[in-house]
């Protein structure tokens, strides 16, 4: 496997750190992984060990924020600034990888931002795998609350209000301790204005879930305790694609390609892959 990584300049001029792992052979396919909120792209080496073993390309960038990237750890000022990093890599990724089929494959947060992205950009890719994806949350606030988080995010946008528990990552010990040990992830608190942004992320894959008409695969651990498996159900029911799949594992907790049943889930993700590029 080789591995390269660099930075470009993304939203607001922030500097934004990118890695990226390619087979030895010739490629056949682009991952593009968008991860989730607190942690960074370099938690997706096991996953790259395992893709680029089937000829795979995998490429990540560290969120704003996250990682090796600028940005307030626990803060983004707009949730369009996920976005438009995101495309400067897709980019980026695409041009120096002409004419390889792209996959976008995002988890938790990073499953919100690729909806999102697919709203904008999804006939660039050949389809689409949600791990976790942020569609829902049992902590979404009501009217009430959620006009006085809005106010907040105004008022102090930088004030703590959200933070992850360690434990629901994963029913594997050494994942979590791992985890906690892990310097580049975030183990404070969301801002008030980034959980407005976020929740408005949610209420735009909502909203326009119907548009979402490409390929899609949607995986998510059912015994999540961070997002809502009834996120992943409700983009099952409401997407527009006539390909979509839904598969939500019983027992599993949030991070699915970090749990004990991990090479069953990264083998899940390899067929539906490559049956997608079969024909391409």
């Amino acid at each position: 496997m080789k591995h390269n990584d660099g930075r470009f300049t993304g939203a607001a001029g922030r500097s934004i750190y990118f890695q990226c792992w390619a087979p030895e052979v010739a490629p056949k396919a682009v991952l593009l992984v968008a991860h989730g909120a607190g942690e960074h792209s370099a938690r997706y080496r096991s996953l790259a060990q395992f893709f680029t073993g089937h000829n795979f390309v995998v490429a990540a960038l560290d969120h704003s924020g996250h990682g090796y990237s600028e940005g307030i750890p626990g803060h983004i000022g707009s949730f369009d600034d996920y976005l438009t990093d995101l495309s400067t890599f897709h980019r980026q990724i695409s041009e120096q990888f002409t004419a390889l089929p792209v996959i976008l494959l995002g988890h938790s947060m990073g499953g919100l931002i690729a909806c999102n992205y697919l709203l904008r950009h999804q006939a660039e890719f050949v389809g689409a795998v949600l791990s976790g994806p942020a569609i829902m949350t049992d902590l979404e606030p009501g009217f009430v609350q959620m006009s006085l988080l809005r106010l907040l995010a105004v008022l102090m946008p930088w004030l703590g209000m959200l933070k992850l528990d360690p434990a629901g990552v994963s029913r594997d010990p050494k994942v979590v301790e791992d985890y906690i040990a892990d310097p580049l992830v975030h183990h404070g608190k969301m801002s008030a204005c980034m959980l407005r942004e976020l929740f408005s992320g949610m209420h735009m894959v909502q909203t326009k879930a119907a548009d979402i008409t490409l390929p899609i695969l949607i995986l998510h651990g059912g015994e999540d305790a961070m997002t809502s498996p009834q996120g992943s159900r409700f983009l099952q029911e409401n997407i527009g694609s006539s390909d979509k799949t839904l598969k939500i594992y019983p027992q599993l907790y949030h991070e699915i390609f970090n749990e004990p049943e991990r090479a069953q889930v990264l083998d899940d993700v390899l067929t539906w892959c490559e049956a997608h590029l079969a024909g391409v």
